[in-house]
């Protein structure tokens, strides 16, 4: 938890956070401690320095100086990740944040990073209480930084961490089934409306490639609605986020190979992302209406299940020629951005761990994202990810590559070749738009092996940030 806190307190351990050494607080630091320090940065080009007095720790940490603001704030996260553990490993509880020079923004993103690097899923480890990390409390203090800035640090975090927790879950508990009984519990605990279409609803409405994807499966799929409606909202059209939902991704008949699988648990990823960044919303009570559709299924081999060469009807009518059964997130997202016309959004985003072509392009530096008619959201979006760092790399929509699209039978392939994969992708979701809409692709980010600083290892919960601070701008 961060809390803001007024003075310091006695035999507590203390992070002063600043640029310069001679900003150290008189009496703090004995002249020898403050030499030592000084020493360090000048002489060793120090960006930390711990003193330990063995009762407590005093960490001085130097700011990312001659740097621009997201530069410096993703600075500070990656140095506050470090702190965490050196906090962690020293078994302290406790820390109190001072911000001696002023800088509320780096400040904050300190406690960011020592937050979000503090992060653990221990939940299937026999021995978890003895792996729990330590610390609990990042106390603030700040003459810059307010209340609200905190109340709204530890929402973006619990967001982040619902999202961490929905990845990590392994697919033997995480159904499409129980992920929706998840997103209905927290949505509805913040005031949400929440609404869960089953499956006879889901083939009253004739989602044929939410069924499609679902024929190979033992559950029965679920398209998820969260709505966060509030009567002083400054958009009476919606912002709509859509977020894939496949619990867990064998291919289909397409099968992938075994290595392929083994992270295919988050290949719900886009969906936790989503919902979570409409709790996050929600819990902050901002004045914007935002919609979350997450159509969820598995997608695995059986007898029923749907097969390369067969033709499926859509929810809007259209007809898909399937010649991948493994390219089948854009079947069950097509069917929910077909359904979100209903609303008449004032913006689209969809979210999902799509295509491998994304991940092999940019790898887990960046967001793969594509542009249909949203120009100015989009600007606003790059803004956004820039500030959270979790940066927008735009690939183009040009018509030629709908060329690759083009079926002999039907009115789109699901695929559209070895070449260009992210692009076809995004231009075959397109087709079942019609309003300002934006692609994101997280395939590279969304889930990391070994450990990725304060995005920790397994489910980083990549784009609740990004998508919170961007609906958090339209309130500005």
């Amino acid at each position: 938890m961060i809390r803001k806190i007024n003075k310091l307190r006695e035999h507590e351990s203390i992070l002063l956070f600043l640029d310069d050494p001679g900003a150290i607080p008189a009496g703090l630091l004995t002249e020898e401690e403050k030499a030592y320090v000084t020493d360090q940065r000048t002489k060793n080009e120090k960006d930390s320095v711990v003193l330990n007095r063995y009762d407590r720790m005093i960490i001085v940490q130097f700011g990312g100086k001659d740097k621009a603001e997201y530069q410096r704030m993703e600075f500070c996260r990656k140095e506050g990740d470090k702190i965490q553990q050196l906090l962690n490993d020293n078994k302290i509880r406790q820390v109190i944040l001072y911000d001696c020079q002023d800088k509320p923004v780096e400040t904050l993103a300190l406690a960011e990073g020592m937050a979000l690097g503090n992060y653990q899923f221990l939940k299937y480890k026999k021995d978890a209480d003895s792996k729990k990390n330590l610390l609990v409390d990042i106390l603030i203090l700040s003459k810059k930084v307010g209340r609200s800035d905190v109340n709204l640090l530890n929402i973006i975090v619990s967001a982040v961490f619902f999202c961490r927790d929905l990845v990590n879950e392994p697919p033997v508990a995480l159904t499409s089934v129980t992920l929706a009984e998840a997103l209905e519990k927290v949505g509805t605990s913040t005031g949400m409306k929440v609404e869960v279409f089953h499956k006879k609803k889901i083939e009253a409405l004739k989602m044929g490639g939410l069924l499609a994807v679902n024929r190979g499966s033992a559950h029965p799929p679920t398209f998820t609605i969260m709505e966060w409606h509030p009567a002083a909202a400054i958009n009476p059209k919606p912002v709509i986020l859509v977020g894939k939902g496949i619990v867990f991704d064998a291919g289909g008949l397409s099968l992938k190979p075994p290595s392929g699988m083994e992270t295919m648990k988050d290949d719900m990823a886009g969906a936790a992302a989503v919902a979570s960044a409409v709790y996050a919303v929600a819990r902050a009570q901002l004045p914007v209406y935002v919609i979350a559709l997450i159509p969820s299924t598995d997608n695995r081999p059986d007898s029923n299940a749907y097969a390369p060469g067969d033709v499926i009807t859509m929810y809007d009518g259209s007809m898909v020629e399937v010649l991948n059964t493994d390219a089948e997130g854009r079947m069950i997202l097509a069917d929910a951005l077909s359904y979100a016309k209903q609303y008449d959004p004032e913006l689209v985003i969809d979210v999902a761990t799509l295509t491998g072509s994304a991940a092999m392009a940019i790898g887990k530096y960046g967001i793969v994202t594509m542009n249909f008619h949203a120009d100015d959201s989009l600007a606003l979006l790059k803004e956004s990810g820039m500030r959270v760092f979790e940066r927008l790399v735009e690939f183009p929509a040009w018509e030629e590559y709908k060329e690759l699209l083009k079926s002999e039978i039907a009115d789109i392939k699901n695929i559209g070749g070895k070449e260009a994969g992210a692009i076809t992708a995004g231009l075959f979701l397109e087709h079942f738009t019609g309003y300002p809409y934006l692609h994101l692709d997280i395939a590279g980010p969304a889930f990391v092996e070994k450990k990725d600083s304060y995005r920790g290892t397994g489910g980083t919960g990549v784009t609740v940030r990004l998508l919170f601070d961007f609906i958090r701008q339209k309130c500005r």
